[in-house]
Parts: C-alpha cells; sequence; structure tokens
C-alpha cells in the first residue's frame, strides 16, 4: 500500500524527531520472518527503549539525512527493519540477540557517533554492557577500596581488643583490692 505526499511527510517527521534523540542505529534485513517473529521482535524492542520499525529506504534515508547516521545511507538497501536507540548498545543488543536465536534476521549494518558500523561492528556494539551495568561495575570499584580499608581497621581494632581488655583488667583488680 503506498502512502500520499502527506503521510510520508508524517513518517519522515516522526522517524527525523526519533533520530535528533538516538544516538545508535541499526538495521537488519528480516526477509524470511513469519509476523510472530517480528511481532517478538517489536516486544523486545519496545521493552528496552527501541525505536523499531520497518521503513522504506528512501524515506529513512529522508529522516536521516544531514544527521551523524547519514553515513549508514549505503547499507539502506532491500527489505530492512531499522532499529534507533538513545542507549548507545540498546538497539544493536536487540537486533543481535534475536539474530542469534533466528537465523532469518541478518545484521545489515548500522552507525554510532557519526560512523558506519559493518555487521561485526553491530554485534561488537551489541557485546558492551548496558549502561545500568557499566554504572553498577564502576560504583563496585569505587566501593572496593573502602571496604578493604574498613576491613583492615576492624582487623587491627580486633587485634588490639585483646591487649586493651587485658590492661583494662590490669587496671580494674587494684581498685578492686
Amino acid at each position: 500500500m503506498s502512502l500520499n505526499r502527506n503521510e510520508k511527510a508524517a513518517v519522515v517527521t516522526d522517524v527525523s524527531a526519533q533520530v535528533a534523540r538516538s544516538q545508535t542505529l541499526a538495521l537488519a534485513e528480516y526477509r524470511g520472518l513469519t509476523v510472530e517473529h517480528l511481532n517478538k521482535l517489536r516486544r523486545e524492542a519496545r521493552d528496552k527503549g527501541v525505536y523499531l520499525h520497518v521503513l522504506k529506504n528512501s524515506l529513512a534515508r529522508r529522516a536521516v539525512s544531514g544527521t551523524p547516521f547519514e553515513v549508514a545511507q549505503g547499507a539502506m538497501v532491500g527489505p530492512l527493519i531499522y532499529g534507533f536507540s538513545e542507549d548507545a548498545v540498546a538497539a544493536a543488543k536487540v537486533i543481535a540477540d534475536f539474530a542469534k536465536g533466528n537465523d532469518k534476521l541478518k545484521i545489515m549494518g548500522g552507525a554510532y557517533a557519526g560512523k558506519v558500523l559493518d555487521a561485526n561492528g553491530v554485534k561488537a556494539l551489541a557485546a558492551i554492557p548496558s549502561r545500568e551495568v557499566l554504572i553498577s561495575q564502576v560504583a563496585g570499584l569505587l566501593k572496593s577500596p573502602i571496604q578493604r580499608f574498613a576491613a583492615v581497621l576492624a582487623a587491627l581494632v580486633q587485634k588490639q581488643s585483646p591487649a586493651v581488655a587485658e590492661s583494662a583488667d590490669a587496671t580494674a583488680e587494684p581498685a578492686a583490692a
């Protein structure tokens, strides 16, 4: 079903608004996927905050024109599903994880930080931990020296406490006699 000029302009506007908020673009060929599989992929994308849509390539090219994703225009060929995400790895992760379990979804490429990514680049981006995981890892690293220092202090107190207890007993005996 073809779109009229106003509908095409609305699609370009909608995608352009999403592109302006996104850090990553991931492209995948969906040829051979069933509607059931596509719906599952869309659900996973929605749960992770990824804008995932099948778009006409000419409209997608128009939407990314003048943005950092413009470098991926050469990969916009064939039946593609487009994934945009504000999180740097979310779109790549959703598509790469789904492609692992379904060989009909082929990663075609993408873009990140103004650089075009091939299929291996998208997979490498997907292998990076999410923002939340990275933040928790940094927090753990920051907490570790403090925990170790507290453990050393506790050990020193524990080591000195028998001596302190003996000296307290020695001073307490003459007062009792």
